[in-house]
């Protein structure tokens, strides 16, 4: 099956660059604004991979940017849904529709992977990874996606990579609203509706959206699983003549979650939380100086077959970051300070810990040649001290061929749970560290872009479970394990008069490398996947569709446990039927398969959702 899957995925991805790679080569005439905003769309500004704002091609990183004319023709339902086989993207799902999932990033694992909201990271302190399915995609208008280490930039977790959601700003201008209504199968309904507008140098964007579902059974011949989510968001910003700016954020949603616990009825009421406000002023006319003060909040109610139980995590941070221009080059530095706290129904030893960091980063151009180097330091209470680097070199071949290659250092930080979970703890572990070594090179033409990129990552000091008593319980989490993981990734896209195309294929090899295991696939990772997306505007009428493929899995460490590879058809459809109007139609699973991620757990089947949205 890996020969068939992997010979399909190659086929389909060669006939349908083909064409386009012909299309690029031929003269095209186009006005100016045309121009750019294909250059913008194909080559988008990206922040996450430096600190600062370069193209896409300038990074010199791996990046994948999911841009609000993206997130609006697919219309997600869930922030899952829209990373699915993104290039070096995979997850695992415990049935849809608010249900745990997990994302891995070039092969690491959920609490290796980063997310931020406009600059502040959220996650559970407790598990020590995001919950990534209780946000509402409609809340943010692009989402970036960085892959390999970024621990030099910012600290603990970010070992496979970085994804960083960004909410919408006001514009200069009379009040702007925008309302959508919809609904579809599952007896689900979804409301959002925001107001943005902005004068005399202050801007404004409020919103709040609405999901609620019966849901569907998350294992064969179970009951329906609901989920209700009602979320919030608040963004102010003030510049001043000076060029000084200030600012504030605030991001809450709340709701239900219904799932399975060992054969009986339970629940999960949530909360995830971001906020924060910053101030930044230009010191000079090459010194720029940003203080951030931000709060995150990952709050859980449960209950399940043990009982009740409430594990609320806070992060507070303070991170000042300075960015000073020396012509052609740039400097990035600051300070971080954090404190992570626990409040639960189980006494955990420490309910406390803070980090302090420093970095520093030089973002260097001696054209053709350009050079980015970082290096940060941590030192954190709770598993002592950490330093990590990173350097990067590129060079431009020519106007559109530029050739990359990175070494970078990343450590994951112990969670509460794995240091001071009462009876089930170890509070001297480690910290895992990383190392990864990239070789990549990316085309940028005016209507298609490729980028190939592929990479090493040794990852040491794993913590896994370990039966310390010999009674067949694991009971005890050691830094024993070693892990390899290899990959490729290919990722394309182009914008050829009236189509939008995108394409992905990645092969993964993350290897076990320690113990009975040695050799064996990483659990519930994929080592093959591709994605397709193609959309066309015809008048006031858009149709598209995307083909997600994915290869088998292992769902234990002794890979016996085998789950098969499956393939997702979604289908969408977009009307401008008046001004300001217009309405959606999305059909996910069109092709109704059942599959799993996580063995006896399946995802939804075929689901046909219908919008009517007012406003631009």
């Amino acid at each position: 099956m890996n020969t068939i899957f992997a010979s399909r995925g190659l086929a389909t991805f060669a006939l349908a660059t083909l064409p386009l790679a012909i299309q690029a080569a031929e003269p095209q005439l186009e006005s100016p604004a045309e121009a750019t905003a294909e250059a913008t769309s194909l080559n988008p500004m990206v922040i996450t991979a430096a600190l600062a704002p370069r193209t896409a091609d300038e990074t010199l990183a791996s990046v994948t940017v999911l841009d609000e004319a993206t997130l609006r023709r697919q219309d997600p339902a869930s922030l899952p849904d829209l990373l699915r086989g993104q290039p070096g993207v995979d997850v695992t799902s415990n049935g849809s529709f608010g249900k745990s999932s997990s994302v891995s990033i070039r092969g690491t694992s959920n609490s290796q992977s980063l997310l931020m909201i406009d600059g502040i990271r959220l996650r559970s302190a407790t598990l020590g990874g995001p919950a990534w399915q209780f946000l509402d995609p409609r809340m943010f208008e692009r989402a970036e996606i960085v892959r390999g280490p970024r621990g030099s930039l910012y600290g603990a977790d970010a070992v496979g990579g970085v994804v960083q959601l960004s909410t919408p700003e006001g514009e200069e201008g009379a009040p702007q609203p925008r309302v959508s209504v919809g609904g579809g199968s599952f007896n689900t309904q979804r409301y959002s509706a925001s107001l943005s507008g902005g004068s005399g140098g202050t801007s404004y964007y409020v919103a709040g959206s609405r999901f609620d579902t019966d849901g569907t059974p998350v294992r064969r011949g179970g009951e329906d699983k609901g989920y209700d989510n009602t979320s919030g968001l608040v963004r102010l910003s003030h510049a001043f003549e000076s060029g000084a700016e200030v600012g504030a954020l605030a991001l809450r949603a709340r709701g239900n979650t219904e799932f399975d616990s060992f054969g009986a009825p339970a629940e999960t009421d949530f909360v995830q939380q971001v906020s924060g406000v910053y101030g930044e002023i230009p010191v000079s006319d090459t010194w720029r100086s940003r203080l951030t003060l931000s709060e995150a909040r990952d709050e859980s109610d449960t209950l399940d077959a043990f009982g009740f139980s409430v594990f609320d995590t806070q992060t507070r941070t303070a991170r000042w970051e300075n960015t000073l221009g020396f012509g052609v080059h740039e400097l990035v530095a600051g300070a971080e300070y954090s404190e992570d706290s626990i409040s639960s129904t189980n006494v955990y030893d420490e309910t406390n810990r803070d980090n302090t960091a420093v970095f520093a980063q030089g973002l260097l151009d001696f054209s053709p040649v350009a050079v980015q180097a970082s290096l940060r330091y941590d030192d954190n209470q709770a598993f002592g001290e950490e330093v990590t680097g990173s350097l990067a070199l590129g060079y431009e071949f020519d106007a559109h061929h530029t050739l990359r290659a990175s070494v970078g250092t990343a450590f994951r930080a112990p969670s509460f749970n794995e240091l001071y979970f009462p009876g089930f703890s170890n509070p001297d572990l480690n910290a895992e560290t990383s190392e990864t070594y990239e070789l990549g090179v990316r085309g940028q033409y005016r209507t298609l872009f490729w980028d190939l990129a592929a990479y090493q990552s040794d990852i040491d000091e794993l913590i896994i479970n370990v039966d310390t008593t010999g009674d067949g319980w694991v009971d005890t989490p050691q830094n024993v394990a070693k892990a390899r993981i290899r990959g490729i990734e290919l990722a394309t896209g182009a914008e050829i008069d009236d189509w939008t195309l995108a394409a992905a294929l990645t092969w993964t090899d993350p290897e076990n490398r320690s113990g009975l295991n040695a050799g064996n696939r990483i659990q519930r990772r994929a080592s093959q996947s591709a994605r397709f997306d193609v959309d066309r505007a015809l008048g006031d009428w858009t149709l598209g569709a995307s083909w997600i493929l994915q290869g088998y899995r292992y769902e234990d460490a002794a890979n016996t446990d085998r789950l098969n590879g499956f393939g997702l058809v979604n289908l969408r459809a977009g009307w401008d039927f008046a001004p300001m109007w217009s309405a959606r139609l999305t059909v996910e699973n069109a092709l109704d398969k059942e599959y799993e991620t996580a063995r006896d757990y399946i995802n939804a089947g075929r689901a046909a959702f219908v919008s009517v949205h007012f406003g631009q």
